[in-house]
């Protein structure tokens, strides 16, 4: 039938949006100082961010690969399904859909809430106190509840957009990201021009090289280098309803990547032309002690809506993204049947949007989803080295098969992203074994959940 099928609507542009737009966030703004408080140093700061960033243009370039030779719904879970089968493949859905996507959108909801209280007027905070905190007779502190409610209408409005379809949903992505780009362009270009460089900016330029646990520093630093640029892989889901995705897929991949590490890069030289190393690192808003540097207590206000901005375009770029995962999984009948269902008129998963928006305002209401995402952080990058790895796996399965868009520099690309990957989860292993441990817990939950779904299903057959 014509409405089981998504809509290929989205075209080159859209792709890169949505990509570009999940990836820019709140990481600029916060992660900045403790890169600096580990590396000490402005040179170790910059190639943080460069390493980090060509290792996410290596994963990004091995997904391309993926991305046009499997133009599925899911994108990541579909590249699973092809080089693993369907259980690992799951295994991923599985995470995905109740930690890492919920407990993402849950974080960033909560960002952009508690940056929205900057412009709340202090009368209007009071009324709400008298209403809720005298009259209701809450307990809860203030803050804590106005974040919270201002963080949940944020995840339901955005899934409401996402409802409502994917050319809404798409809009609000470009709307979104043109800004939040061109704001972060329009401060940095203002630092530059109207900031007074600091006396001792860009300096020291280089570490001690002696210095003893420096290169264990420098991989500290990556990891929080690395949550700044993590939401690349999202475009992938969107691949059932992208136009010619054997070329869009790759070249939103190539090009997005690209543009976020020329960002990224460029906001970090202009918070060091301000501000010396030492003020960074003992910085909790390096963005916004930046521009205060030449706009006084205005560059608070400034930064506040930047970050706003940024924040709201990143949840919607997840709620857009994060459905279509849930809907391939069903569509493989290994969840919930009326997940992969398909709205009649406006042509979206809406079960899966109304189900991933209930359940991460559910996991902000909470208050633990920044505990389960820190528990499935070890497997979310296990994920990313298995998808990567595929790419080979494929390459010796299936030689003949039609690949538009080969991985360059294969297969030492690949291999840098799996060797460094797994670099990685070894670091965290050792250095956190409880939460690497309680991440796998809850993804080897979901074995007897699929194990389930096929015996039910083999009945059916």
């Amino acid at each position: 039938m014509k409405s089981d099928k998504l809509l290929r609507v989205l075209g080159p542009v859209d792709t890169l949006t949505i990509l570009v737009g999940s990836v820019i966030g709140s990481g600029i703004f916060l992660v900045p100082n403790a890169i600096a408080a580990q590396t000490r140093s402005f040179g170790l700061m910059l190639a943080v961010w460069v390493v980090s960033g060509l290792l996410t243009l290596f994963g990004a370039l091995s997904y391309a690969e993926l991305g046009g030779m499997i133009p599925h719904a899911g994108g990541q879970y579909a590249y699973l399904r092809e080089s693993y089968g369907k259980l690992p493949a799951f295994l991923f859905g599985w995470t995905e859909f109740w930690v890492i996507k919920a407990g993402s959108i849950a974080a960033v909801a909560v960002a952009f809430a508690m940056y929205a209280g900057y412009f709340i007027p202090p009368a209007w905070q009071q009324a709400f106190h008298q209403t809720v905190i005298l009259n209701l007779g809450v307990r809860i502190p203030l803050e804590e509840i106005g974040v919270k409610v201002t963080a949940v209408l944020c995840i339901l409005f955005l899934s409401a957009v996402n409802y409502l379809g994917v050319r809404f949903g798409a809009a609000v992505q470009n709307l979104f990201t043109f800004l939040k780009v061109g704001a972060l362009a329009g401060l940095i270009l203002a630092v530059f021009l109207f900031g007074r460089s600091a006396p001792d900016a860009f300096s020291p330029l280089w570490p001690d090289w002696q210095e003893a646990g420096l290169w264990s520093r420098f991989g500290v630093a990556m990891v929080a280098a690395l949550w700044a640029f993590d939401g690349w892989n999202n475009t992938t889901y969107m691949a059932a309803e992208v136009k010619n995705p054997q070329r869009n897929i790759p070249l939103a991949l190539f090009t997005g990547t690209l543009l976020v590490i020329a960002v990224y890069l460029a906001a970090n030289c202009a918070y060091a032309y301000v501000l010396p190393m030492n003020a960074i690192a003992g910085s909790r808003l390096v963005a916004s002690d930046a521009v205060r540097t030449f706009m006084g207590p205005a560059g608070g206000a400034v930064i506040s809506a930047a970050v706003l901005v940024s924040t709201f375009g990143t949840d919607n770029g997840m709620i857009l993204s994060g459905p279509r995962v849930t809907y391939a999984m069903s569509r493989d009948r290994v969840f919930f049947k009326g997940m992969g269902k398909v709205h009649p008129k406006y042509r979206t998963p809406h079960i899966s949007v109304a189900v991933q928006g209930i359940w991460s305002a559910l996991l902000t209401l909470s208050g633990r989803f920044d505990q389960l995402f820190t528990y499935v952080i070890f497997a979310a990058w296990l994920f990313y080295a298995m998808t990567t790895a595929g790419v080979i796996i494929l390459r010796i399965r299936k030689p003949g098969a039609q690949r538009p868009y080969r991985t360059w520099g294969y297969p030492y690309v690949p291999l840098v992203f799996i060797l460094a990957s797994s670099a990685l989860l070894v670091n965290t292993l050792v250095t956190d074994p409880r939460d690497s441990l309680l991440g796998l817990v809850i993804v080897m939950l979901g074995v007897p959940v699929y194990l389930a779904f096929r015996r039910k299903n083999q009945k059916k057959d």
